[in-house]
């Protein structure tokens, strides 16, 4: 079985599995704002997933790495169609391109918001035009590289006044942490759970 299979195999099977996230940051997840994220898998031999980078001039996490998405707004009708609109307005990633094969747990960060992960299959070469408002540049990392748990180093800081861990990856010149590699551990955790 292939690590793509894998993968759509452990979002059809829903069993208990343990997560991490931030809640430990929060007094509770009752008040946390929801959003989606999309995981964006290119259709090559050897798959990839579409990152962005976010402009370092943005208020909230400036510079950093981040699947396309966003808070789910009234008008979207769930956390699949909140994902696909946030990718088309960040990266003029057409909805009808993207077959949605699933969605990860919710990962609660620690900035307040319920996110959901909806992963979904792209063409590869897919013309992709980053929105400046939002979107620095986006390049794609190996689906391999990025489900390698090996690859995830875990890290600790200092943050509103606590101790927190964190997964950090390097690929390239790109750093992946926190939520975002957060997210990827909590696949990777599903993966092998089957």
């Amino acid at each position: 079985m292939t690590l793509l299979e894998r993968l759509t195999a452990s979002l059809q099977h829903k069993q208990q599995i343990d997560i991490e996230d931030e809640r430990d940051f929060t007094d509770s997840v009752a008040g946390h704002r929801q959003a989606a994220v999309l995981i964006p898998i290119t259709q090559r031999p050897q798959p990839g997933v579409i990152l962005t980078q976010r402009p370092d001039w943005l208020n909230s996490h400036p510079g950093q790495v981040a699947f396309p998405g966003g808070k789910i707004d009234d008008g979207d009708s769930d956390e699949i169609d909140a994902a696909l609109r946030e990718a088309e307005e960040e990266l003029a990633m057409p909805r009808s391109q993207v077959d949605i094969i699933g969605t990860g747990d919710i990962y609660y960060s620690g900035s307040g918001f319920a996110i959901t992960p909806v992963i979904g299959l792209i063409p590869p070469d897919l013309p992709l035009t980053p929105c400046p408002n939002e979107v620095a540049d986006w390049f794609e990392v190996p689906l391999d590289f990025l489900l390698d748990r090996q690859n995830a180093i875990m890290k600790k800081a200092q943050w509103q006044g606590r101790e927190r861990q964190y997964y950090d990856m390097q690929w390239q010149d790109r750093r992946i942490w926190g939520v975002t590699a957060g997210i990827v551990a909590n696949i990777v955790r599903r993966i092998e759970a089957l």
